[in-house]
């Protein structure tokens, strides 16, 4: 059974929490003791019914305020898949908080307020959706019972968001109607909304492929570690251990190691105690070469016949997540894979006004910006464009000082 990683974002109050606990209570994956607590719970709604937000609205703050602040996960399955949801706040200001959210899914789910259409918030949602590469959209167009289940206004808001999809490049999206105060249309189909003819929002979810446009077929595998016991039973052991980022390896295999250059072939890939013929991505294996070769941690064993991008000076695509704001003239730590190099921002291209989407030139880089910058690298990285490969064309910056994360980079190509 496969697993389906979505993540929902929409303005203040546009029903993010209230539709998942939704999915979740109709699906019937809430504990029994969870449900007795919701059920004791002072938050109802207007129609004396449990208020479904408190399942995913985790930190005192956001049951005081009925925001989403923070990012919350929650777990479900169903016959046919097995979902993680990720409800990201819609705040500006939590910006960093959603990236993080969205940065793993392979879905997302952007909530429109059937009064209100297409707001500026939902052009930044967008906007960070199509900067992170995830193609699978569902636009839901929530609280319908608000405006009569009128199938005029859903038309409304649905040509006016595709003239916003077209501009994004956000190619495979799909307009569902619902109301999660309801249920209409989240697990079963609405009886109200007759004109609609498509999907439930659950059924798609289990049924949507998603696979296909997520990997690459670049092999990849940074390694993490080398395995040499160097006991007089595995005298001449010396295997390469890592997980598998993109791709596929198999025995026999001509391999190059980045950034050393150095090639050979496969002749042996452990899975535990087992022998593989092929790992693919997401499998952590110990490979082993036919010749010794210099290998250490964070180098990148990569297929021979699709080399990736080297240099030091990148061109990534930054969300800046740090309380102080970037300093050009700081040495910061870029964590690429299990690489770690020193680095520094050499160039602040451009800043996104992620409002109205505008490429403005910029002085400093504050909490949530998001822009262009040039990074340059102590170290020579093989890389992949974030677009072509997400596994390889993504990285973290940390400040030396706190070890903390203060950004999040993609890798772009020139220009």
């Amino acid at each position: 059974m496969n697993i389906l990683k979505f993540f929902t974002a929409g303005s203040v109050d546009d029903g993010k929490s209230t539709l998942i606990g939704r999915l979740l209570y109709d699906t019937d994956s809430i504990l029994a003791d969870q449900l007795e607590a919701i059920q004791n719970a002072n938050r109802k709604n207007d129609d004396g019914t449990v208020d479904l937000a408190i399942l995913t609205d985790g930190l005192r703050a956001e049951r005081e305020q009925g925001i989403t602040i923070d990012v919350a996960y929650k777990y479900f399955q169903t016959a046919k898949r097995k979902f993680i949801i990720a409800d990201t706040p819609g705040h500006i200001q939590y910006t960093r908080n959603m990236v993080t959210g969205a940065s793993t899914a392979n879905l997302a789910i952007i909530l429109i307020d059937a009064r209100n259409g297409v707001v500026e918030q939902t052009i930044r949602h967008s906007y960070l959706v199509s900067l992170l590469g995830i193609k699978q959209v569902v636009v839901a167009i929530n609280k319908m019972d608000m405006v009569d289940y009128s199938e005029t206004v859903f038309d409304a808001i649905t040509q006016k968001y595709k003239s916003l999809a077209q501009e994004l490049k956000l190619d495979q999206v799909t307009y569902i109607p619902v109301s999660a105060l309801k249920g209409d249309n989240i697990v079963h189909s609405s009886e109200r909304m007759h004109w609609y003819q498509g999907a439930s929002l659950l059924h798609f979810l289990e049924t949507v492929d998603t696979t296909v446009q997520q990997q690459s077929d670049k092999a990849r595998m940074p390694v993490q570690w080398v395995i040499r016991p160097q006991t007089d039973e595995l005298h001449d052991y010396r295997g390469y251990a890592g997980r598998i980022a993109s791709g596929t390896f198999k025995v026999g295999d001509q391999i190059t190691v980045l950034p050393s250059g150095a090639s050979s072939t496969i002749s042996k890939i452990e899975f535990f105690d087992k022998e593989l013929s092929e790992a693919t991505s997401g499998q952590s294996v110990t490979v082993h070469l036919a010749t010794d070769v210099d290998i250490s941690r964070g180098d990148t064993l990569v297929n021979s016949s699709a080399m990736p991008q080297e240099s030091k000076l990148i061109e990534a695509d930054l969300c800046w997540m740090d309380t102080k704001g970037l300093d050009t003239s700081i040495t910061y730590l870029l964590q690429h894979n299990s690489k770690l190099t020193k680095c520094k921002v050499a160039e602040v291209i451009y800043k996104v006004d992620i409002n109205t989407l505008e490429k403005q030139s910029a002085d400093e880089f504050k909490l949530n910006d998001i822009g262009r910058v040039v990074l340059k690298t102590a170290d020579q990285l093989p890389f992949d464009f974030y677009n072509e490969n997400k596994a390889n064309g993504s990285a973290i910056l940390i400040d030396s000082r706190t070890n903390l994360t203060v950004g999040a980079a993609m890798f772009r190509a020139l220009g």
